[in-house]
């Protein structure tokens, strides 16, 4: 009867020592497949920036700022996406966002959008400090390239963007799987 006790233990104690190896292995392989994966880069996302007009009711003006990856392998979106607006080589504004948004792979043809406010010439608060542009200067978060696109209206057409003060207020990134 001991000799089946002992047995039956460590038998048990091997199992659960095997499910737990098995168990670390899977984590671990997950971690690597993780850190594979790069950075998103400029260059492989397609840039848009459509202003929506100002919010319901309030002074401030609203736009989207949306990244498509058009490269074939997915990549992390580790952080809010820089952006510029220039008046000339003069003044600038420049976005910024709260916190330390949470990472997350964007597949290819994958979407990653911003909700952007500014405030807009003219409103109350606005000051003296603003500008006028038809583009911006956009880059992915912690990459070193930059690249231009044009400012669009909601249907697609170029306008101009009028902000005043020193930053554009960008809320966390999101997301949406391809085809959505």
């Amino acid at each position: 009867m001991r000799a089946t006790t002992r047995l039956t233990g460590g038998l048990a104690v091997l199992t659960a020592g095997l499910a737990l190896t098995a168990c670390g292995t899977t984590t671990t392989t997950e971690a690597h497949d993780d850190a594979k994966l790069s950075n998103c880069r400029t260059s492989s996302l397609k840039w848009t920036l459509v202003l929506l007009g100002k919010e319901r009711g309030g002074s401030r003006g609203e736009a989207r700022l949306t990244a498509v990856n058009k490269g074939p392998d997915t990549c992390v979106f580790n952080g809010y996406p820089g952006i510029e607006i220039h008046n000339g080589k003069a003044e600038s504004i420049d976005g910024a966002g709260h916190g330390h948004p949470a990472s997350f792979s964007l597949a290819a043809k994958a979407t990653v959008t911003v909700d952007v406010h500014y405030t807009p010439r003219g409103t109350k608060g606005a000051g003296d400090w603003c500008v006028r542009q038809g583009e911006a200067v956009l880059w992915a978060p912690h990459d070193s390239d930059r690249t231009v696109v044009p400012v669009l209206d909601r249907h697609r057409k170029t306008t101009v963007i009028d902000a005043c003060g020193e930053t554009l207020s960008l809320a966390p990134p999101h997301h949406a799987p391809a085809g959505n």
